[in-house]
């Protein structure tokens, strides 16, 4: 279930943009908040992985 969004949220995340700002450059920053507010949650519902797990999975050194 999508993630509640105030007004007044949103009012601040326009306001943070640069003056000429386009409607791509808003959504960018939508899709960022949405992916870390995401990430977020996951990683509080313990919805998480090991770092040498996904090393391993996708064949990385480290």
């Amino acid at each position: 279930m999508p993630a509640v969004v105030s007004k007044e949220e949103a009012h601040r995340l326009i306001d943070q943009l640069p003056d000429g700002a386009t409607w791509e450059d808003l959504m960018q920053e939508i899709y960022l908040r949405e992916s870390i507010e995401k990430g977020l949650e996951q990683s509080r519902s313990g919805k998480t992985r090991e770092v040498s797990e996904i090393r391993r999975k996708y064949g990385l050194q480290g």
